[in-house]
């Protein structure tokens, strides 16, 4: 194991204290506790400070449990002299901002890095040091309660050790992004993550992501899309899971029968056990009223010729990846894809330098296949 010094902080002062002498990087994880609520409970933030001169760097483990600590924390993450380097960073961004107030911005997140270098896509932190630094990572304390206090001896070495070597990653892969001429585009990526924690109004088509949904007649779709969208409102002003506010089989139930009145609602919730039966009021208005946008929304696509014309876009994407020299799924996913086939005007994700990569073969595609996109539910 490293000789890096690592202190257990509970005290605010003790923090902003180690925090001043930060200089140009800092490396971050964070563990929290995601089971019974909507938005994760921040324990523990990880912060290694480098040293002064070459050697190992300081590693702070942050109680976040302690009173105080996340004002101490704050102006580090926003301090946009600092930069923040991460491992796969998009739900230890959500905590962050829940329970800080702020991102870590601006933000190196290793694995975004390793994918736009070719090094590989998703690749986990303990595979990452393993195949760029040769280094082997005990990954046995995943699955810890992280509320509990004390934290054990094994606890405290597993969190430490994840962002021991952060700063070597982030020198070897700023190094290949730089080699590669893709700096920019890194950046682009980074920044859109960031954009995405401040600003996460959730999923604007949720009944996409449920197969029932190709089941359902126009009408019963819209009907589920209210549902969900009310859902994933109430999950966030309650701050429980999703499926603890409405699970998915009575969501899409609700949808197809339509419950005539409020009284056949509440004899269909008496059918179900986990029924919000408190809830049954503010359901009933989610399934009786339109959103302004539901005349949008598209159909999940299921007919062949939907799947070939999908089919062709992947193809052409896995060839563009090929000639970049990326990994599977970096230049688009099936579902990005399919958003262009709705007819969205390359969104999200696939605007910037994506879009300059993929417009050329895409486009002729996408003409071909405009007889069937966009239709609505």
């Amino acid at each position: 194991m490293s000789s890096s010094p690592v202190f257990w902080v509970a005290d605010p002062a003790v923090l902003r204290s180690h925090l001043a002498t930060a200089t140009t990087r800092v490396a971050i994880d964070t563990e929290f506790i995601r089971e019974r609520t909507y938005w994760p409970q921040l324990s523990l933030v990880q912060v290694a400070i480098e040293a002064p001169a070459p050697g190992a760097p300081t590693i702070l483990l942050v109680d976040m449990l302690a009173g105080g600590m996340a004002d101490a924390l704050a102006p580090l993450l926003s301090d946009r002299s600092i930069v923040k380097v991460m491992h796969s960073a998009s739900e230890d961004l959500v905590a962050l901002r829940q329970t800080c107030g702020v991102v870590p911005d601006p933000l190196f997140d290793t694995q975004i890095a390793s994918a736009l270098a070719g090094v590989g896509a998703g690749l986990g932190y303990q595979r990452l040091v393993q195949d760029l630094l040769g280094i082997a990572v005990d990954k046995g304390e995943t699955r810890s309660d992280w509320m509990k206090r004390p934290l054990s001896p094994a606890q405290l070495d597993y969190a430490a050790e994840d962002v021991r070597h952060l700063f070597a990653l982030h020198d070897v892969l700023s190094a290949k992004l730089r080699a590669l001429g893709r700096e920019e585009w890194f950046a682009e990526d980074c920044a859109r993550l960031l954009d995405g924690a401040r600003n996460d109004e959730g999923e604007r088509w949720p009944h996409l992501s449920l197969r029932s949904a190709q089941f359902l007649d126009d009408a019963a779709r819209r009907r589920l899309l209210r549902l969900l969208r009310w859902r994933d409102a109430q999950a966030r002003r309650s701050d429980r899971p999703r499926n603890w506010v409405l699970d998915n089989e009575l969501a899409t139930t609700l949808a197809r029968e339509a419950p005539a009145d409020r009284a056949a609602l509440e004899r269909l919730f008496d059918a179900h056990p986990k029924a919000p039966r408190k809830l049954a009021g503010s359901v009933w208005s989610a399934l009786e009223t339109p959103l302004p946008d539901e005349d949008e929304a598209p159909e999940p696509r299921t007919s062949e010729r939907d799947r070939k014309a999908l089919r062709r876009l992947q193809d052409a994407v896995s060839a563009r990846s090929v000639e970049l020299g990326l990994p599977d799924g970096v230049l688009a996913s099936r579902r990005w894809l399919e958003s262009l086939l709705d007819g969205e005007d390359w969104p999200g994700v696939l605007s910037g330098w994506r879009r300059a990569q993929l417009e050329p073969s895409l486009s002729p595609l996408l003409e071909a296949a405009g007889d069937t996109a966009p239709t609505s539910v």
